[in-house]
């Protein structure tokens, strides 16, 4: 099933309190432990966006990404353009994480820090009627 998840800056040095201003949206099949399925993002990957907002930035829109290679044996990231994997970001074995509420993630960001993010939403979401419903 596919949830949105609402990912908020955590806790940095040069952030002590962290930045809900300073974070992602991403839409993306959990399974009831809050793991990412790599199965049913094949099935809807289209329907894998994610949404990266920061302050005093415009919103930055892309797309779950699942690849082989990595850790584990396959890596998740973020891809913001079809055309370039200049701008591709990537998540610290997120096939490991649970997106549950509280919890945290790493991802890595453009210039290849990794920081840390909260899991501050999590909600299903509702699957599109079928046509002629």
């Amino acid at each position: 099933m596919l949830h949105r998840i609402t990912l908020h800056l955590g806790r940095m040095p040069a952030q002590p309190e962290g930045n809900a201003r300073d974070g992602y949206e991403i839409t993306a099949p959990l399974d009831a432990e809050g793991r990412l399925l790599a199965e049913e993002w094949h099935a809807a990957r289209d329907k894998c966006r994610v949404r990266r907002f920061a302050p005093n930035e415009p919103d930055r829109h892309g797309w779950l990404l699942h690849r082989a290679g990595g850790e584990g044996g396959a890596s998740w990231g973020i891809d913001y353009d079809d055309a370039s994997s200049d701008d591709d970001e990537v998540g610290y074995k997120l096939d490991r994480h649970r997106f549950q509420l509280g919890e945290y993630v790493s991802i890595r960001d453009q210039d290849g820090d990794f920081r840390p993010y909260k899991v501050v939403a999590l909600r299903a979401v509702a699957a599109p009627a079928p046509a002629g419903a």
